[in-house]
């Protein structure tokens, strides 16, 4: 593939690195642009891979050049391709940003969800819920932090965990901070509904990137890499 435009719409932790993943400008069907995720020869990506030759560390909604070098399809993670982040160093094109990204995300919608929810095909969707909740946790004694979020999906079955009290753990870097910043020096649970959630951050909508974890104990979990709203949080 080359060199190509990266359009990055989840940008996340992991316990040694980071993963992110977006689309480029190659049509599908379903996805509407082609999903990929940006992956490693060895180990996970790191924080320095995903900046500039000034230092500048990409953030979702940029617009990146990568140099992708070949598909790694590992099911459900189809999306996979090795990168060479040093030669050339990822660079800046531009930001999806204003009136071009509320019609993107309206406009670029999965066809398919359950393809990733329920059948486990793939391993990345774009969606919208029709509710969705949210809850930050900290746990003063061993200082260990939680963002959760739950949803469901318009003509799509509830997925068990997703529709859940307890939803899912919501890995997007940003996102977590936010919920951090919320919950302050407070030791209880901050738990948002729909209409709270959305008063809370100010927005008209908001769109969810679902990714699918790797393999742990034998399953590979939905997860909230992505959140977006509009207007942007």
């Amino acid at each position: 593939m080359a060199t190509q435009e990266l359009l990055i719409l989840a940008l996340t932790q992991m316990r040694s690195g980071i993963c992110v993943a977006g689309f480029t400008r190659q049509p599908d069907p379903v996805t509407g642009l082609r999903w990929v995720r940006p992956v490693r020869d060895f180990d996970t990506v790191l924080p320095g891979d995903m900046t500039d030759a000034d230092g500048y560390a990409f953030q979702c909604c940029d617009v990146i050049a990568l140099n992708l070098v070949a598909p790694r399809p590992c099911p459900p993670h189809v999306e996979d391709w090795r990168a060479d982040f040093v030669r050339p160093r990822p660079r800046l094109l531009r930001r999806l940003e204003g009136d071009r990204r509320a019609e993107f995300f309206a406009a670029h919608l999965d066809r398919a969800p359950e393809d990733v929810l329920v059948h486990q095909t793939r391993s990345l969707c774009l969606v919208q819920p029709d509710k969705v909740w949210a809850e930050f946790s900290l746990d003063a004694n061993s200082g260990k932090y939680e963002a959760r979020m739950g949803f469901t999906l318009p003509g799509v079955p509830a997925h068990p965990r997703a529709a859940s009290p307890r939803g899912v753990s919501v890995t997007d870097l940003r996102w977590r901070d936010l919920g951090r910043a919320w919950l302050g020096e407070g030791e209880r649970p901050l738990v948002l509904g729909h209409d709270a959630l959305f008063e809370q951050l100010g927005c008209q909508s908001l769109y969810l990137v679902i990714g699918l974890s790797r393999l742990w104990k034998g399953e590979h979990w939905p997860l909230v890499v992505g959140v977006h709203t509009v207007p942007d949080f």
